[in-house]
């Protein structure tokens, strides 16, 4: 039987005919086979992965709980970053929003150089071990510097005492922790998503269906991690008292990050395909050299590998022709007198797999490009509706809501729709992941009306209360059940097997992008509306401001985008791979 290294290969099985599990092991009936994955995932010996002893809902739930201590500890900072920014260091609201807008869109933006790093050369378990460590360090030095010099007299930070200004070298301090645990962060989160999902088979399908179920699971993860930091960490800080909360969030990603690595021996893995930037440069180079070639209808001349397997070692698939993006074709067209088959210069001859990646990327990016003005409104959470609490009455009888912890709704909402949708809607009306996309467009569009609607009120009677921001932020959680989420299973579905970190940092970057187009937007904005001496619609006090018509831009710039959505939702053509015999 055929011994190919690195690959695992099921296919029909005749009594007495065992399937061959590579590295040098071969199976003695159909049943031991069945016992190791057949997506190509092998343990932290590189063996072909034992389902028993690796993998499932185990690993999975470790991944969890390492999520929501990460996401814990990244809010513990986060939630009030933009107070912080207005009480100690003392900033400007808008300036301290477009702060907090680029900080938050750097910290997604680095969640490709995670995804490059797992995909091409370290594999995900590596990356994510390393980014984590790197996000301690960020927030260890935070909360040193907010310790010794940030916080410089005793009350300050609070509601009423602003600290003094601080130097060049406390600011260069302060500002080189923040971008560490961007960096940390934002490498980190693409690949423990993508980590997670390689916990199951995708080609058994009852890991598969726990494989989808484990999205919903990571987000609601996400949010109950942050619910922490909104409520009591968000209350320390709203008190002044940052250096323990910067500690706490310390602290938890130090458990964290040694349950993650509790975990190693178990976890699946995927070996790093290598450099996907230089397969499609080939594919680019191949298909222009060929451009005056005279191609047959059909794709009969195109190129494949030989070989009747399916399943590579690092888990990416071979996948199958489609029409459209012709011109790629040429890549992998034999031109017959000229080519050698198997081909001897990458750069001239290109397999069909190769090709259909380049394609399945190329006609992700317009999806991907739509979900950005949604990552625009996800991105006022955390900014200017932040400054909208803190203008209006935050006192419950007694007892005084901190602005930032109108989130925990959000969280709520998130938690309460999941479960609604997977044990409600879901039985009884199958959507699409686009068309959960749409969805969650839409009611995002609502949420600005909304927050549009409060802020008019609020500068009519500044007594209104806190609490009347509960109807938007309920509105936002809806949007991410359907938007993000959908999202996360969407570009993980459709990215080529070998770049599924790559697919999950897309959603990433589409939230980064979101931030930094929100930051462009409000400086755009200021800068129009405050010509001529005035105050412009988002100002240090916002009562002499309008701030509810930049949330109506924002529902009438959302609606445009939800039409965008769907035609090209309507045009997008998903990929296609190869099957296993025993899928």
């Amino acid at each position: 039987m055929e011994k190919d290294q690195g690959r695992i290969e099921v296919g029909e099985m005749k009594a007495g005919r065992a399937s061959s599990i590579t590295n040098g092991y071969e199976c003695r009936d159909e049943e031991e086979c069945c016992s190791y994955t057949m997506d190509g995932s092998v343990d932290f010996r590189g063996r072909p992965a034992a389902k028993a002893k690796t993998g499932g809902w185990v690993t999975g739930s470790i991944l969890l709980v390492n999520q929501g201590l990460a996401t814990l500890a990244f809010f513990g900072v986060g939630v009030n970053l933009v107070l912080f920014l207005t009480r100690v260091v003392r900033q400007s609201n808008a300036d301290a929003a477009n702060t907090v807008s680029k900080w938050t869109g750097t910290v997604y933006i680095f969640s490709l150089v995670g995804a490059f790093l797992s995909d091409c050369y370290w594999g995900r378990y590596k990356t994510c071990a390393i980014f984590q460590l790197i996000f301690v360090l960020g927030l260890v030095l935070l909360s040193l510097a907010t310790h010794f010099f940030l916080i410089n007299s005793s009350g300050c930070g609070d509601r009423s005492t602003p600290c003094r200004p601080h130097s060049d070298m406390e600011l260069g301090i302060f500002y080189i922790s923040i971008y560490l645990i961007a960096l940390g962060n934002g490498g980190y989160q693409p690949n423990v998503a993508t980590l997670g999902a390689d916990q199951f088979d995708e080609d058994d399908s009852k890991e598969a269906h726990s494989k989808v179920s484990f999205f919903s699971y990571f987000y609601l993860a996400l949010n109950l991690g942050s619910l922490f930091s909104n409520t009591f960490l968000d209350y320390f800080e709203d008190e002044g008292l940052w250096a323990f909360a910067f500690w706490a969030s310390a602290g938890s990603a130090i458990l964290g990050l040694a349950l993650f690595l509790a975990g190693a021996r178990r976890y699946r893995r995927f070996q790093p395909t290598g450099n996907p930037l230089s397969r499609a440069c080939q594919v680019i180079v191949a298909a222009a050299g060929k451009r005056r070639v005279q191609m047959t209808p059909g794709g009969d001349d195109l190129y494949e590998e030989d070989g009747k397997e399916v399943v590579m070692a690092n888990g990416s698939r071979k996948m199958l022709h489609t029409e459209g993006l012709k011109f790629l074709d040429r890549a992998a067209l034999i031109e017959h007198g000229v080519d050698s088959v198997p081909p001897s210069n990458p750069w001239r001859l290109c397999t069909i797999t190769q090709v259909e990646e380049l394609k399945c990327v190329l006609r992700l990016l317009p999806i991907w490009l739509t979900t950005i003005l949604y990552s625009v409104v996800f991105a006022q959470m955390t900014s200017l509706f932040v400054e909208q609490g803190a203008a209006m009455n935050t006192s419950l009888s007694s007892f005084h809501i901190p602005p930032a912890s109108m989130s925990s709704f959000d969280i709520l909402s998130v938690a309460a729709f999941l479960f609604l949708y997977r044990r409600l809607i879901a039985p009884v009306i199958s959507l699409t992941q686009l068309q959960r996309m749409g969805l969650g467009l839409a009611i995002a569009v609502a949420a600005m009306l909304a927050a549009g609607a409060v802020e008019h009120f609020r500068l009519r009677d500044n007594s209104i209360n806190i609490l009347w921001q509960i109807p938007q932020y309920v509105l936002i959680g809806a949007s991410e059940v359907f938007m993000y989420v959908g999202q996360l299973e969407f570009f993980n579905k459709e990215v080529p097997s070998g770049l599924k970190s790559f697919g999950s940092a897309l959603c990433m970057a589409s939230i980064s992008m979101g931030n930094y187009v929100s930051s462009v937007l409000v400086t755009m904005v200021m800068e129009i509306t405050s010509a001529g001496g005035r105050p412009g619609w988002i100002p240090d006090d916002l009562d002499e401001g309008h701030m509810d018509w930049f949330f109506f831009l924002l529902a009438v710039l959302t609606s445009v985008d939800l039409v965008a959505f769907v035609v090209c939702a309507r045009w997008y053509e998903g990929s296609k791979v190869e099957e296993s015999s025993s899928a």
